[in-house]
């Protein structure tokens, strides 16, 4: 029987897929726990035109991203914290702070999620790599002076 799952099922598929399982794991399983639907004409129809919509969001996010990565390609952010005289930085320097460099230097703003460092936060003056992970294959990697104030 073909069927489309509605949610994601582990070692079945994922969510939106056509598939053809057999017809007790369907009729017993996968429909009447809310995973999956039989796949009618219509519903093929909905699933193709799910599909083509999806592709187009994603395909703007890509352009979006992409427009992103080559504005921050090579960049090196200038980071200014209360430090101490052996180097040590008066608390932290974390995404938080890399998101509002990012929009004072650049003019653009981040989410603050987005942006990984390599232990997660910055205890000492120098110089840091941070990523940008813009998409689920699409990151920058942007270079971090922590300076004195």
């Amino acid at each position: 029987m073909e069927i489309i799952l509605k949610k994601d099922v582990t070692g079945v598929g994922y969510k939106n897929d056509l598939l053809t399982v057999k017809d007790g794991f369907g009729r017993n399983y996968l429909i009447p726990l809310g995973l999956a639907i039989v796949a009618t004409q219509s519903d093929k129809k909905q699933l193709a035109e799910l599909k083509k919509q999806q592709a187009f969001k994603e395909d703007k996010i890509r352009k979006e991203a992409d427009a992103i990565v080559k504005l921050l390609e090579g960049t090196e952010l200038k980071i200014a914290v209360k430090a101490g005289t052996s180097g040590k930085v008066f608390g932290s320097v974390n995404n938080v702070m890399v998101a509002n460099a990012i929009l004072e230097q650049k003019q653009m703003e981040i989410d603050r999620k987005k942006i990984i460092l390599d232990e997660g936060h910055i205890k000492e003056v120098g110089k840091y790599k941070a990523v940008v992970k813009l998409h689920k294959d699409i990151s920058v990697e942007i270079d971090l002076d922590v300076v004195a104030e």
